[in-house]
């Protein structure tokens, strides 16, 4: 009977063994498309050389409404300095004073009234945000840079924080009672919605959105100084409670996030337009920002939305690493750091050219060259979310990869030869 067991252990780690190298030979097969293992292929170095610049060389045409800045991963210090330097280069040469980020608009006002001289710290503020990706040292980079340039702006020059997303709830419920209160507006009923994010709330959603919706009617009656902010706390707080809705498929909740967040930010941009600012910055996952992506036949992503509305007046610019030591969660909500390599040509081109960091801008390469080329094809790049798994990314590289025509997604890119992990703070209190 031993032996017989023996026997039929070695053979299931046979049959495992061969799932394993099927895996990996089909990952392989598909390397033409999604990248297989290694680092794959490079592009003329010579000339990625010629036409790729310094980051603070970037330019944006004049007609740009919107621009846009990608991340290939959450988890990368540099994809979060690229925020501040980017973002400050477009402040000094483009005149643009609002920052937009893919965090909710109300934790992010909390980050904009600390910027136009509230107490606490920036630290503080960054945390207000709400997501564990934002309480770095480089998001408090740029909120404390973003604090100092408002000191000493002249009325109507000074830069706005804003938040395009609604997946948060706390701070839109407590402005909105807040802009309530001010203008003498009941908020009995508003005020048991505080616990929703807990969901223990006495008021199912059906009644949620009754009690939000009549506030809106309140507000349209009322003399709130700022009806259009409030307004919109509203409108945020009934799409947070639109997506909770979507239970059927994770596609259909990605799908309605990124049709929000576009209508979130074509606010965003009639308000700074109000302002005499024709011009906006947003940042994002690559996935969110790029022109042509979705999530399934006929579906379309926020950048491929704007980009539709807009026209040439979406500027997208994308990222993508040679190699990144990525902060990622685990099941268990605690973070660790994983190695990965982009199957990039273009991202190998730049490190094999020397640069630790460079920007393509796709409109300068020539019809004629080979990059042009590489830039038109199909090519495979690193794109990084939230999760982590061991078996699967560890066998299909493609996982963690999205084959496209980079020219076809974005304006131009930005390639990190090696990026860092964020190093994120512990939670601390925002009050």
């Amino acid at each position: 009977m031993e032996k017989k067991n023996k026997k039929k252990k070695r053979t299931w780690i046979l049959i495992t063994a061969g799932m394993v190298l099927a895996g990996i030979v089909a990952a392989g097969s598909i390397s033409s498309h999604f990248g297989g293992f290694g680092t794959g292929p490079c592009a003329d170095t010579t000339e990625f050389a010629q036409y790729a610049e310094q980051v603070e060389d970037l330019k944006i045409p004049e007609k740009t409404k919107i621009v846009a800045l990608g991340e290939a991963s959450h988890g990368n210090a540099e994809f979060q300095q690229l925020k501040l330097s980017v973002f400050q280069n477009l402040v000094e040469n483009a005149g643009i004073r609002a920052f937009a980020l893919e965090g909710d608009y109300g934790g992010c006002e909390y980050v904009n009234r600390y910027i136009h001289g509230g107490e606490g710290t920036a630290e503080q503020a960054a945390a207000a945000i709400g997501f564990a990706i934002y309480r770095t040292d480089e998001m408090s980079d740029l909120i404390s840079y973003m604090r100092k340039y408002n000191e000493t702006a002249k009325d109507g020059d000074d830069l706005r924080f804003y938040g395009f997303d609604m997946q948060r709830w706390s701070y839109n419920l407590q402005y909105l009672i807040e802009a309530c209160e001010k203008a003498g507006i009941d908020v009995t009923e508003l005020k048991k919605l505080e616990d929703t994010e807990e969901q223990h709330s006495e008021y199912d959603v059906e009644q949620q959105s009754r009690v939000i919706t009549e506030i809106k009617e309140e507000l349209q009656k009322s003399d709130v100084k700022d009806i259009v902010q409030a307004d919109h706390l509203a409108d945020t707080l009934l799409q947070n409670i639109s997506l909770g809705k979507v239970i059927n498929s994770a596609v259909e909740g990605n799908v309605l996030r990124d049709q929000l967040m576009a209508e979130n930010v074509l606010w965003i941009l009639s308000m700074e337009e109000q302002r005499g600012n024709s011009c906006i910055f947003i940042s994002g996952h690559n996935g969110h920002i790029e022109r042509f992506g979705n999530y399934g036949a006929g579906t379309r992503v926020m950048g491929n939305i704007l980009s539709d509305e807009l026209g040439d007046g979406y500027f997208a610019i994308g990222t993508d690493f040679y190699k990144t030591n990525c902060n990622l969660p685990k099941n268990d909500g605690k973070r660790i750091t994983h190695t990965f390599y982009s199957y990039d040509p273009l991202a190998k081109a730049a490190k094999k050219a020397g640069y630790d960091m460079s920007w393509l801008d796709f409109s300068k390469v020539p019809e004629n060259s080979q990059l042009k080329e590489q830039i038109t094809d199909h090519v495979s790049m690193g794109s990084l979310g939230e999760g982590y798994s061991a078996i699967f990314m560890g066998l299909f590289p493609r996982s963690y990869r999205t084959s496209q025509s980079p020219e076809k997604l974005y304006d131009g890119m930005i390639f990190v030869t090696d990026a860092h992990p964020i190093e994120i703070r512990e939670e601390i209190s925002e009050k």
